[in-house]
């Protein structure tokens, strides 16, 4: 499988962190460009990618659903294979998140990040996604937003989930971090905590 890439950040950095994108939106979307350029300032390299469906849609226009997750899976082991794991982070938005977690301890990689990850399908909160995370043994952070519907504040701490795994939360957020007006909370605001969340994880990790 080849996967196009877009990267940030310097070569020389003490981690790359790959991430890929969502279901529904591209690997620059705002929302995506926003967490590579900012934790690529601070001065990790970060690595995007695309799915097979998603690179398509560049050439062919047409908006097809996700790849099945083997071919989503397939897409991550050719990007840590290319990247090599030992000074590699992987992670993305919501499915891109899932499928990276979901592979994480196979490739023996050095953390995991999943922004925004999806605990559930949108009111489906009985239709867990969580077996493979009560196990999990690589570090993880999991970056949610406080109304996100697919995994609110007050679900997702009731959830078994590995110690091994870090919950930071935004406030008022949605799926996408992006909180009310009314809340006096800002999504620039919130986008800045989430990188910076990002990088003080990045830290602990270096040894």
């Amino acid at each position: 499988m080849t996967v196009s890439t877009l990267t940030d950040g310097p070569a020389a950095a003490p981690f790359t962190l790959a991430l890929a994108h969502g279901a529904g939106a591209p690997m620059d979307s705002p929302f995506m460009n926003r967490i590579a350029e900012g934790v690529a300032a601070a001065g990790w390299r970060v690595v995007r990618f695309e799915f097979p469906y998603m690179a398509a849609r560049r050439t062919t226009g047409a908006k097809k659903p996700p790849d099945r997750a083997p071919v989503l899976l397939e897409g991550w082991r050719t990007v840590i294979a290319d990247l090599g794991p030992d000074r590699l982070v992987i992670g993305g938005k919501s499915m891109g998140g899932r499928m990276a977690s979901m592979v994480a301890d196979e490739a023996q990689v050095r953390g995991l990040v999943c922004l925004g990850y999806p605990f559930h399908p949108p009111g489906r909160p009985e239709k867990l996604r969580t077996v493979h995370l009560e196990t999990l043994r690589t570090p993880a952070l999991i970056l949610q937003g406080e109304r996100d519907p697919l995994g609110r504040a007050d679900e997702v701490p009731a959830y078994d989930l590995s110690d091994a795994i870090s919950t930071a939360w935004l406030p008022d957020g949605d799926h996408s971090f992006k909180p009310r007006k009314a809340s006096g909370h800002t999504e620039a605001g919130n986008m800045t905590v989430a990188v910076e969340r990002v990088c003080g994880f990045l830290e602990t990790l270096v040894k």
